[in-house]
């Protein structure tokens, strides 16, 4: 392993994520001193529905693609969002394996199953890409922020999917990208739309909280 990449996968690394904590907590704390505003509707619907159910519901509608009709009409589209989002996170461990755990990696099942997932992520990505180019609706609100993270996290998963084997007989390259586009990442996703998942907690809590007061979430089934 050359000086380079032993400093990308450690020194840079770290650096990196603990900016990218640091703007974290200063949003966290910014976004905290913002009071939820009191809603003046009187509780209304069934005894069985509260606001602490409703909490729960809204925080597990990720997870419900029957819940929104959106999701429900548009499986395909559904089926792509888990596993782009299931790839971001397989390539995030990646990050901390490699480094921290190379043992894990020894595993010929664990790299054909990581490949998997972040190839399938990749594909995704292609697909949104394409999508987002060529449906004029997708075009009209669409910034360039959107344009460009999306084309970088599909990047990003090439280079993890030919950094999974962590091997460097073919060159050092693919993981060198790999973790110099990782490090760039963590100093740019907390000023970019990708860190929507920061206040999804926080968005998803205050939603559940009103309409469970009003009686809306849970959903009832009829």
């Amino acid at each position: 392993m050359s000086e380079l990449l032993h400093f990308s996968e450690h020194t840079l690394q770290e650096v990196a994520l603990g900016f990218m904590a640091l703007v974290y907590t200063i949003r966290i704390i910014w976004f905290l001193g913002f009071k939820a505003g009191g809603d003046r509707q009187a509780e209304t619907g069934p005894p069985s529905t509260t606001p602490a159910k409703g909490v729960l519901y809204s925080w597990a509608n990720i997870a419900m693609p029957w819940a929104m009709e959106s999701t429900r009409r548009q499986y395909i589209l559904y089926a792509q969002f888990v596993v782009f989002h299931i790839g971001v996170t397989a390539a995030i461990a990646l990050s901390f394996i490699i480094p921290y755990g190379p043992g894990l990696l020894e595993n010929q099942a664990s790299v054909l199953i990581l490949q998997i997932i972040i190839g399938g992520a990749f594909l995704v990505g292609v697909v949104r890409f394409v999508r987002r180019v060529g449906n004029r609706y997708m075009r009209a609100i669409s910034s360039p922020d959107d344009y460009f993270s999306l084309v970088l996290l599909t990047v990003w998963f090439f280079f993890a999917f030919l950094a999974v084997p962590n091997q460097t007989s073919g060159g050092e390259w693919h993981l060198l990208g790999f973790f110099i586009m990782t490090a760039f990442f963590l100093v740019y996703v907390p000023f970019s739309k990708i860190s929507h998942y920061l206040y999804y907690p926080f968005t998803r809590y205050y939603l559940g909280k009103t309409m469970g007061h009003r009686g809306v979430y849970p959903v009832g089934r009829a």
